[in-house]
């Protein structure tokens, strides 16, 4: 199943299956860590001053020999150490020539180390559910599904019942070390520095968990289909990275800035 997930990586998201399987993370220390390590070093070298703007992300992957993902951790880690500052529409600016206030815990995983591993472990944990999850459960799982759409429609965004469906399906297998597995890959979520910073950035973009996608996983759950529920809950995951990816790219956000100011010349010539 494990190999599977692995294609279904690299089909859908590229640059994850070359973080998981083409990135070492070395004798110790994330492999994220050790990239902010590095460019604080080299920020502290001078060799981009105070003031300036880093590369673009593609060239700081190139050089450092790593996903773009895991250059986008790293430059979250050195924004919360107060290194640099990233400017929706700009870039990244460095704000200071010293890595002080760097620091990691063993709390501090990657948020997209563990869309890595919920991708690999919950969809196979509602394939194992699909066989096993009682009328009472499911009962529970569509009252949380109702308590979604209430907390979405709500000024200010929550996602305690995302985070209590999904849970629910992992107690729906009446297995206790799934259980246990997925507690700890969503208080990993809630609780590492630079996971919560980048889902931070993607409330302020303005998403919310999507009530379809957790409408098609129940329905896979309430036909008993493993198979159903297992490809569901991926394509969920899969559409949670590219959230991820597309509220932490500045570059892209920079690009998009760059392109509209070309029109805006381009129309005032005309005028």
């Amino acid at each position: 199943m494990i190999s599977d997930i692995g294609i279904e990586m690299s089909m859908s998201h590229p640059e994850l299956a070359q973080k998981a399987g083409g990135e070492s993370s070395g004798a110790s220390g994330r492999l994220y860590q050790r990239v902010a390590e590095q460019l604080a070093e080299v920020i502290a070298s001078g060799e981009y001053p105070v003031g300036s703007r880093l590369p673009a992300e593609r060239k700081l992957a190139e050089r450092f020999n790593v996903s773009r993902p895991t250059v986008r951790e790293a430059i979250i880690a050195l924004e919360l150490a107060g290194c640099v500052e990233v400017k929706g529409g700009s870039g990244v600016y460095i704000t200071s020539g010293s890595s002080s206030g760097l620091a990691s815990t063993e709390l501090d995983v990657g948020a997209f180390e563990i869309l890595e591993a919920r991708l690999m472990f919950e969809s196979e944990t509602a394939a194992v559910a699909a066989k096993t999850i009682t009328e009472g459960e499911l009962a529970d799982l569509r009252a949380a599904l109702n308590s979604m759409i209430a907390e979405n429609e709500q000024e200010k965004v929550s996602e305690n019942a995302d985070e209590i469906f999904h849970l629910l399906i992992a107690k729906a297998t009446h297995n206790e070390a799934i259980v246990s597995v997925c507690k700890h890959l969503w208080s990993l979520r809630n609780n590492s520095n630079v996971s919560a910073s980048i889902l931070d950035k993607v409330r302020q973009a303005g998403s919310r968990p999507r009530i379809d996608e957790h409408a098609r996983i129940l329905d896979a759950l309430e036909k008993r289909d493993g198979n159903a529920a297992r490809e569901a809950m991926r394509d969920h995951l899969n559409r949670v990275v590219d959230q991820l990816l597309d509220s932490t790219e500045a570059q892209a956000v920079e690009d998009a800035l760059r392109k509209v100011n070309r029109e805006r010349e381009r129309f005032s010539r005309v005028r």
